[in-house]
């Protein structure tokens, strides 16, 4: 059986990921590897836990002793990031520790173990910003990071293609558009909105509202990253985008139809320094290439995760109040820190 080593799997992507793989592939087990900060939540995984072929590690990727001590490792799809830009902009120092010195110690530990796959998984932040008649980022654009968080990424990507070209390192990167569906952590933007507009609080806007992103739902974005760990060139990079650009003000406002709250809740607050104005994916390598295909619209996506986040209000009112922390207690008898 296969043992793939998944970093940062208790997040929302990652967590995502290993409930994808344990659900298609028998033949694969799978390392929990996260060091449980504010955004790591194993409630995530309920359920999981009791499959055999899934265990979880609690540790830093920063940490070289703490990644000897796992058992062997066949591959490594490498999820762990710092990722939330108004936190970067606050203090970039955690986002340099684990995106950049963190990425690194994992690249050596991967040639120590002599993995046959490095999945590194990046973001299209990392390109920069497009003008609202510029073509859309693919895989040769020029890195251009304009924020703290999108830097440590870009950084870390540099030293994922220096592995491949100084150490032959099986390497494989994605860049993807911005993700939305269940467990994402209420920071982001739209389950940040859904949770407002349920409590009826007031939804915060940035600036005039028109920044663009590219949307796609978290199960296609982790088909996709299993895809590309299957069947990925090794030493490329491949875009991943849901084709589905939408303003910021277009997102709250159909969030606010969908929970049956009025636009009198939006708030237009101040502009955060170095907001990227436009994204937008050509992920015409990925789809040809592999025949990757999005199987969620943004439309029904969003409904369903409306639906998710309503249904699911106990697990976002506990990450908000920080209970969620006590599942680790709970499942592995330890504390867990701040």
């Amino acid at each position: 059986m296969k043992r793939v080593l998944v970093t940062g799997g208790a997040g929302f992507i990652g967590s995502n990921f290993i409930r994808h793989v344990l659900s298609q592939h028998a033949d694969v087990s799978i390392v929990n590897y996260d060091v449980l900060t504010y955004a790591g939540n194993l409630e995530n995984l309920a359920g999981v836990d009791k499959d055999p072929r899934y265990e979880f590690v609690r540790g830093d990727i920063a940490e070289r002793a703490a990644l000897d001590a796992l058992g062997p490792i066949d591959e490594i799809v490498h999820f762990a990031a710092e990722s939330h830009v108004d936190r970067s902009i606050e203090d970039a120092g955690a986002f340099l520790r684990t995106n950049v010195a963190g990425t690194q110690c994992l690249l050596d530990f991967a040639r120590a173990r002599k993995v046959t796959r490095f999945v590194h998984v990046s973001t299209d932040e990392v390109y920069g910003t497009l003008g609202p008649d510029d073509p859309a980022f693919c895989e040769t654009t020029p890195i251009a990071p304009n924020s703290p968080y999108a830097a440590s990424k870009a950084s870390s990507d540099l030293l994922v293609r220096a592995a491949f070209h100084t150490h032959g390192l099986p390497v494989v990167t994605t860049r993807c558009s911005n993700n939305y569906g269940p467990y994402q952590f209420p920071e982001k933007l739209i389950p940040l909105m859904i949770a407002n507009a349920m409590e009826g609080k007031s939804l915060p806007v940035y600036g005039d509202g028109m920044n663009v992103r590219d949307w796609i739902h978290v199960e296609d974005h982790c088909r996709a990253v299993d895809l590309v760990r299957r069947a990925g060139r090794i030493g490329e990079v491949y875009n991943v985008g849901g084709r589905s650009e939408r303003a910021n003000l277009v997102v709250v406002e159909k969030i606010l139809e969908l929970t049956g709250r009025t636009k009198d809740l939006i708030r237009y607050v101040k502009d955060r320094p170095g907001h990227d104005r436009r994204y937008a994916i050509n992920d015409t390598r990925i789809r040809e290439e592999l025949g990757f295909t999005t199987l969620h619209s943004f439309e029904a996506g969003l409904a369903a995760t409306v639906r998710w986040y309503m249904e699911q209000r106990a697990w976002w009112e506990r990450v908000r109040s920080g209970a969620y922390k006590s599942y680790y207690e709970r499942m592995y008898g330890a504390r867990l820190g701040e």
